[in-house]
């Protein structure tokens, strides 16, 4: 990569550029005032953005309750892909879980996403489950990561989620 990329906790100022991204990136997105409550009002939640050169290029979220770090949400514009952003974000939510003396990451993703569910495969997620009827028109695999070591680039690429 050669753009210098910097991750931060998310601020009220970058809820504009999460929420364009949030909605080129899913179907059934969530809207800005959605990651304005969990910034202002959830505290349990955790949010951080990717930077390049002073814009919003990704953003991850998560829960941490009691001894596992939930991640809510991932995206990366698209212009960004497949560049080890995700791959950063993941690794950014890890040292938090560490740091909370969590057991593990778990996530919630579309059976039909393949590029997402490789993505998390090739972290060390693995499926545990499944949440029925948990997006509008599918279910939701449950994913968990509990070897929280970081992810490093020879383990493999990182066709970036969302």
């Amino acid at each position: 990569m050669d753009e210098t990329v910097i991750i931060d906790l998310m601020k009220e100022e970058d809820l504009e550029a999460v929420a364009a991204i949030e909605a080129a990136s899913f179907q059934d997105p969530w809207p800005l005032q959605s990651f304005q409550t969990e910034l202002q009002c959830n505290r349990l939640a955790v949010y951080y953005v990717a930077r390049c050169e002073g814009a919003v290029i990704a953003y991850i979220g998560a829960w941490v309750i009691i001894d596992e770090v939930h991640i809510t949400t991932l995206a990366v514009e698209e212009a960004y892909r497949r560049r080890g952003i995700a791959a950063r974000m993941i690794d950014t939510l890890i040292e938090k879980a560490r740091q909370s003396e969590a057991r593990c990451l778990t996530l919630e993703v579309r059976p039909s996403n393949t590029n997402a569910r490789c993505f998390y495969d090739r972290l060390g997620f693995k499926e545990l489950g499944r949440r029925k009827r948990y997006y509008s028109d599918e279910d939701a695999l449950i994913m968990t990561k509990e070897d929280l070591s970081p992810y490093t680039k020879e383990e493999g690429g990182d066709p970036d989620a969302g």
